[in-house]
């Protein structure tokens, strides 16, 4: 696939099925994430792939910080809660692996440089003809879900990314306006 055409026709898939990904493609989705931005390389990301039970595993990771939350949640909240990892064939977490007062990497910049690795497993999935959607919501910034995955205090989930083989049509791509975006100094 050309660069152009991997930038510009990205898009998030929802639905997502099929099998996990073979060892060479996750081997160069893998790579590509390690070549994000690293000031001072620290090598500031960590990722734990989701695959078979360990999907149901965090779905019930995921249930545990709900009720942690809120104890009398819905039946239905909770199987939802349970099913959010089964969307997909394979959830990988991407973590900010953050260095406190380093002396010149602050933390902001290693939590960004993490987010650079996620885009880039998503972008190297695109190369490799799979979906991918970048998920956060809530249990990306719960206690119970960090704890859960071994995570040291000051990491930070940067994300979980659903990867598959992409099941329906694709929605197309918006057209956007760059001059609503971008502010010019001369």
């Amino acid at each position: 696939m050309q660069a152009e055409a991997l930038l510009l026709e990205r898009n998030s898939h929802p639905r997502l099925t099929g099998e996990v990904p073979g060892q060479d493609v996750l081997e160069f989705i893998y790579q590509a994430a390690l070549r994000a931005p690293d000031h001072g390389n620290l090598r500031p990301w960590r990722f734990i792939e989701f695959t078979g039970q360990g999907r149901e595993r965090l779905g019930e990771l995921f249930c545990q910080a709900l009720l942690a939350d809120k104890p009398d949640a819905e039946e239905a909240m909770q199987k939802k809660r349970k099913m959010m990892p089964l969307r997909a064939p394979m959830v990988i977490a991407a973590i900010a692996k953050v260095t406190p007062d380093h002396p010149k990497v602050p933390a902001v910049e290693q939590v960004i440089s993490a987010g650079a690795a996620a885009q880039n497993i998503i972008l190297a999935a695109h190369a490799k003809g799979l979906g991918a959607m970048w998920r956060t919501g809530d249990v990306a910034f719960d206690p119970v879900v960090s704890k859960g995955l071994g995570l040291a205090e000051d990491d930070q989930i940067v994300g979980f990314i659903y990867l598959g083989e992409i099941e329906g049509r694709c929605k197309p791509v918006p057209e956007h306006n760059t001059e609503d975006y971008v502010e010019r100094w001369s």
